[in-house]
């Protein structure tokens, strides 16, 4: 039996920071596709939210070029798991009794399987400055209760051996 990790410290990561690969499902295969940050552009001020995104399919060889529209993300855990380019459904997802799970990427699903696994789970103090509304925080209850740590850890685990393997590229 596996033995949770112990101890979990936020590392203040937002959503945004796991945007510069999403991994989703295909339009033409149904296989895993990635939609990526078009290299050179940093976006408009330098903002990487707003950069030219590319869907590449490495199966079929599909491709997409965002086409500049605000992105658009799901209201709150209750939204659908897509991307908020595309609006590809997101490749890294599963079903549980509690609801759906979703990452946009093996960092973004690395993060979340090392706190669901933490029995000791700690936030940055009251009093530091610095990003307080983390990934992290804005976690549906459900994934944060230790009641269903053992479901979503299994969840998670069937999520990263489905999960195409990275090597850095589109």
């Amino acid at each position: 039996m596996d033995t949770p990790a112990a101890r979990f410290r936020d590392p203040r990561s937002t959503v945004y920071d796991f945007l510069d690969l999403v991994l989703v499902r295909c339009p033409g295969c149904a296989g895993a596709a990635r939609v990526v940050r078009v290299p050179g552009d940093e976006g408009p001020g330098g903002r990487h939210l707003f950069a030219a995104r590319r869907l590449v399919c490495r199966g079929c060889g599909a491709s997409r070029t965002y086409s500049g529209t605000p992105p658009t993300f799901p209201l709150g855990a209750a939204g659908p798991a897509t991307d908020p380019y595309f609006g590809r459904p997101l490749w890294l997802r599963a079903e549980t009794r509690h609801g759906t799970l979703w990452a946009y990427n093996l960092d973004h699903l690395d993060l979340i399987r090392r706190f669901v696994g933490a029995s000791l789970r700690e936030r940055a103090p009251w009093y530091d400055t610095g990003q307080k509304m983390t990934l992290v925080a804005r976690l549906p209850v459900r994934v944060k209760r230790a009641g269903n740590r053992g479901e979503l850890l299994r969840a998670l685990d069937r999520m990263r051996a489905g999960a195409p393997v990275e090597d850095g590229g589109a």
